[in-house]
C-alpha cells in the first residue's frame, strides 16, 4: 500500500475558479482509478489545498497521476502555484491525520517545480493545516 500526499498554495484568487473546476475533474478521475482505496481533500482559506490518497501500490498512483484530467491540470499548476510539495508513505494501510500529513510533508516531502516560488517554497516552511473539515473520497 502507498499513501500519496500533496500540498498546493494557489498564488492568486484569480486562478481559483479554474483550479476548482479542473480539480473536480481530477476528483472524478481519482475515484474511478484502478488501485485507489480512499482519500480526502482539504482546502483552506489561505488558498492552500492538501490531498491524502491511499493506493494499492505506486504503479496505481502513477497511472492516475500521468493520465487524464490530472495530467492536463499539472502544467497549469506550475504557473498558478507559488508553493507545491509532495510526499509518499510506503507500507501504510490507512490515511494519516492532517497533523500526521503535515509532519510527514515537513520531514520527507519535496518541493515541486513552480515558476513563481514563495520564499518558503524550497524549505517547505509552511503552516500546518488549520481546518479539520475535509472532504472524503471513496472509490466509485
Amino acid at each position: 500500500m502507498l499513501v500519496s500526499l500533496t500540498r498546493l498554495h494557489i498564488r492568486s484568487v484569480w486562478f481559483l475558479p479554474r483550479f476548482l473546476w479542473l480539480n473536480e475533474r481530477a476528483v472524478r478521475q481519482i475515484i474511478s482509478s484502478p488501485g485507489f482505496r480512499e482519500g480526502r481533500l482539504l482546502g483552506e482559506r489561505d488558498l492552500s489545498f492538501w490531498t491524502a490518497t491511499l493506493w494499492d501500490d505506486e504503479a496505481s498512483m502513477r497511472g492516475f497521476r500521468d493520465s487524464g484530467a490530472h495530467r492536463q491540470v499539472m502544467p497549469r499548476l506550475v504557473h498558478w502555484c507559488d508553493e507545491a510539495s509532495v510526499a509518499k508513505w510506503h507500507d501504510r494501510d490507512t490515511l494519516p491525520s492532517w497533523q500526521e500529513t503535515y509532519e510527514r510533508m515537513k520531514a520527507h516531502g519535496r518541493a515541486s517545480k513552480v515558476r513563481h516560488p514563495s520564499p518558503r517554497h524550497a524549505t517547505l516552511d509552511f503552516p500546518a493545516p488549520r481546518s479539520r473539515a475535509s472532504r472524503p473520497l471513496k472509490p466509485k
